[in-house]
């Protein structure tokens, strides 16, 4: 299983890319990368964008492929679209899309959603309390739709709203918020 970690925003209501943030446990883009890896996902994509230079030398120590959303000011959506039109040509079947903006994630998160299905056809979903979020898993037979349909900040929001998806619910292990300011 392919991990893609979406990372290329500027993050301006945090005041610096999220890529770039860090906190009493470390960086933020590590740990996203480590918790993939943890999770199930023999390999990682990350997407940078802003600041690519600086983010970029954060992850010189890992086993990562990296790809640029040029249009990163974009939103999401561009990050999303870079990050699988970067995997069409391997072999992968499906990829599990998450956030570097999400620091109470856990592994075992991740291993749910990639347990609830797999495969070229496959479209899961973490939810926490009832309510969607990250990491998606998103089967290859899915990516031309995504692709077509990921613009702005809404990522495969407008695709996966008319799909049969598993819902898989994390609510015991995070939170699933994002965070988009620094707390005082």
């Amino acid at each position: 299983m392919e991990g893609l970690l979406l990372a290329a925003g500027a993050g301006r209501r945090m005041g610096m890319p999220k890529a770039l943030v860090t906190d009493e446990r470390g960086a933020w883009l590590v740990r996203g990368v480590e918790l993939l890896q943890a999770g199930g996902c023999d390999r990682v994509t990350v997407v940078l964008g802003a600041e690519v230079a600086r983010a970029g030398a954060l992850l010189t120590d890992l086993d990562v492929a990296v790809t640029v959303a040029d249009d990163w000011a974009e939103g999401m959506g561009a990050s999303l679209r870079a990050g699988l039109g970067s995997l069409e040509g391997s072999d992968v079947d499906g990829v599990v899309v998450s956030l570097v903006d999400l620091p109470d994630l856990v592994p075992e998160v991740v291993a749910r959603v990639i347990e609830a299905g797999s495969g070229p056809a496959a479209l899961s979903r973490a939810t926490y309390d009832g309510r969607p979020g990250h990491p998606v898993l998103i089967g290859r037979d899915h990516w031309a739709g995504v692709i077509e349909t990921a613009v702005g900040d809404q990522g495969a929001r407008a695709y996966l709203s008319g799909r049969d998806v598993t819902l898989v619910e994390c609510g015991d292990l995070a939170t699933g918020h994002d965070v988009d300011t620094r707390t005082p």
